[in-house]
């Protein structure tokens, strides 16, 4: 018997070691078909356009066909909830974008668990809202957009993609602090909140930089403010909301990738790792930096402890600001 135990042992760790070389050979081998990243929201938006940025590098990257699938409804549970009960198997992935924190404060059931089905991988930008109104709207500024609205309570509109987005967020943080009545009209996606601005039907929004850049460029919306702390790069004209007058104002997002709950560690690593270089390489920066989307590529880690933390903050922004899902 004693002598059998070294032999049980030895084998016992020669499975260990196998395993590990295999899983780890598995990761290397990622991915072995296309792989599809699932955005839920519209085609058009500053998601969608960012992960058909990163899509595009990643199949140069992995050599296999990197598609973008479009899952537009319900503040983007449909496409997230499509994510969390794929296979595990790193083929499949999530962009999700500022609603995904938020919705836990929005729906008393969720079809999954915000935190716990789903593996994060990396943050991959973040988001900056600029203000812009219709040219027909006579507020040069935002002190005067905030005396225009307090002098017509609830005639102004705003449009939002829903009820939880960061537009919807960045609007009712706007009204709560300056005391302005606007009225919210939500939108399936950013497209159709961006024509409902052009068309005057609503007469503010707070869109992505990436997608207000070209609409401010061409002369069809006018900019007031950018709803990060500082003035943004790619609109140094353009005064952050604080520094209009509008007092710890601070509105910003992001967008990031997440994998089911389950996918492998060390493929969740490999994709994350990936992910990162694509982030570094220096045209994808300029890309994302040119329409006002800031890059960033960080660990499953730190990703997740931002994740739990925006859960938190939101929560309070709801509340606090009296949302309700309609």
């Amino acid at each position: 018997m004693r002598h059998a135990l070294p032999r049980v042992a030895g084998a016992v760790l020669a499975v260990i070691v196998l395993g590990a070389l295999l899983s780890t050979a598995g990761a290397q081998g990622f991915p072995s078909k296309p792989v599809k990243i699932v955005v839920p929201t519209g085609a058009g938006g500053i998601t969608d356009i960012i992960a058909r940025i990163v899509a595009h590098k990643l199949t140069e990257t992995w050599g296999q066909q990197v598609i973008v699938d479009n899952r537009p409804g319900a503040g983007g549970m449909i496409g997230s909830d499509a994510v969390a009960k794929a296979a595990p198997d790193g083929h499949t992935l999530l962009m999700v974008f500022p609603s995904h924190p938020v919705n836990p404060s929005l729906y008393a059931k969720l079809p999954y668990d915000t935190v716990k089905d789903f593996a994060p991988v990396t943050m991959v930008t973040t988001v900056t809202l600029a203000l812009i109104v219709n040219p027909a709207v006579p507020a040069k500024s935002v002190p005067e957009l905030v005396a225009l609205a307090k002098a017509q309570p609830g005639k102004l509109n705003y449009g939002a993609v829903g009820t939880g987005s960061l537009g919807h967020l960045a609007a009712e943080v706007f009204k709560s602090t300056t005391g302005v009545n606007l009225v919210h009209v939500p939108y399936k996606g950013a497209p159709q909140a961006a024509a409902s601005l052009l068309s005057n039907e609503t007469q503010l929004f707070f869109d992505a930089l990436i997608t207000a850049i070209p609409q401010v460029k061409a002369g069809k919306v006018r900019v007031l403010a950018v709803t990060s702390p500082r003035r943004h790069p790619s609109m140094p004209d353009v005064p952050a909301m604080a520094e209009a007058g509008v007092a710890g104002y601070d509105v910003t997002g992001w967008n990031g990738i997440l994998a089911p709950a389950g996918t492998p560690r060390e493929i969740v690593a490999k994709r994350s790792a990936d992910m990162v270089r694509v982030l570094k390489m220096p045209d994808v920066r300029e890309r994302l930096s040119a329409q006002g989307a800031d890059p960033v590529g960080n660990t499953p880690e730190e990703f997740g402890a931002i994740i739990r933390h925006d859960v938190a903050k939101w929560a309070k922004v709801v509340k606090d600001a009296g949302i309700k899902v309609e």
